[in-house]
């Protein structure tokens, strides 16, 4: 018999910044500091949803090693800079945004253009310094994820398109440690220290929320399984929309088209999969009703089974 101790513990919230917050989360079973430490580490590193720039296209650039003349930085420089702007933005479709700017001066985040159910978290980001009268015109794509993705290459289409690699994690750096705590005159429980950095773009109460959530998903279907609908994939047969077309459809004499209906052969696909001496037994049909079945299909481009 397995006896679950009751799980009561606290979770305090020390430091007050939008983008840091240090929990300590106590009194825990032993061992229990690190199992939890570890799983929201990872979870709130790699799993919690963000958005980021995933391609740009420079007015007068063709690919991102070359310059742009009166610009103080190179290509690679500047498209390493627009990776650094962040975005609050928790919908699934893509979205673009513009940078249209004329020197001189710094070229910052906030001078980019954004839909309204958009928000820049780092505005003052600097991306650029311009040169009088040198102007920047860029189209960018804003798109949401989870973790880091590689830039996909086989993506790119036409010239000056410049893919780029995205990082969406809202969560920067996550730190955690185990001490000892005392609970009554015993001293093996766990204390877990857990601190968060985020990017702005999502607070660190949220973000260990959201990483708890996401962990009790998992251990539900464990507990409570919920069976999974498998796909069934359609193998292509060759007869495309042709085979879903019934058998009124293919100019077939009224008579022949109502036996085979009564037969079962009331679609196109099932038709052509019938064997021919099938068709011949069918009432009211014979070899002058198949061939003129044959000339039909014919018409459409398919034919009887031998």
């Amino acid at each position: 018999m397995i006896i679950v101790n009751e799980l009561i513990f606290e979770i305090k919230k020390e430091g007050r910044k939008d983008n840091y917050g240090k929990f300590i989360i106590s009194p825990l079973a032993q061992g229990y500091g690190n199992t939890l430490g570890n799983s929201l580490r990872r979870v709130l590193l790699t799993d919690l949803p963000g958005a980021a720039i995933t391609s740009v296209r420079i007015t007068g650039v063709k690919h991102q090693f070359s310059t742009l003349k009166g610009m103080k930085q190179d290509i690679v420089e500047f498209v390493l800079n627009l990776k650094k702007v962040r975005f609050s933005y928790d919908s699934d479709k893509p979205i673009n945004a513009t940078l249209s700017v004329k020197g001189p001066g710094e070229v910052k985040a906030k001078d980019i253009k954004v839909p309204a159910n958009i928000r820049i978290a780092n505005p003052e980001l600097v991306l650029a310094l311009l040169n009088k009268g040198t102007k920047l015109d860029v189209k960018m794509k804003i798109e949401s994820g989870v973790g880091y993705q590689l830039v996909d290459e086989s993506s790119k289409t036409g010239i000056g398109l410049i893919p780029l690699d995205a990082s969406f994690s809202p969560v920067v750096r996550v730190n955690h440690r185990v001490e000892e705590t005392r609970v009554g005159r015993f001293t093996n429980y766990d204390k877990l220290i857990l601190e968060i950095w985020t990017d702005g773009t999502m607070n660190p109460t949220d973000a260990l929320k959201k990483a708890s959530g996401i962990l009790i998903a998992y251990f539900n279907q464990i507990v409570t399984p919920k069976k999974t609908k498998k796909k069934v994939e359609k193998v292509d047969d060759g007869l495309g929309t042709v085979g879903n077309l019934s058998v009124e459809e293919i100019a077939l004499p009224t008579r022949v088209a109502n036996a085979l209906v009564k037969a079962g052969f009331e679609t196109v696909e099932a038709l052509v999969k019938a064997k021919r001496e099938e068709l011949v037994k069918v009432r009211n049909l014979g070899e002058k009703s198949i061939k003129i079945i044959d000339a039909a299909l014919a018409e459409k481009n398919v034919r009887l089974e031998m």
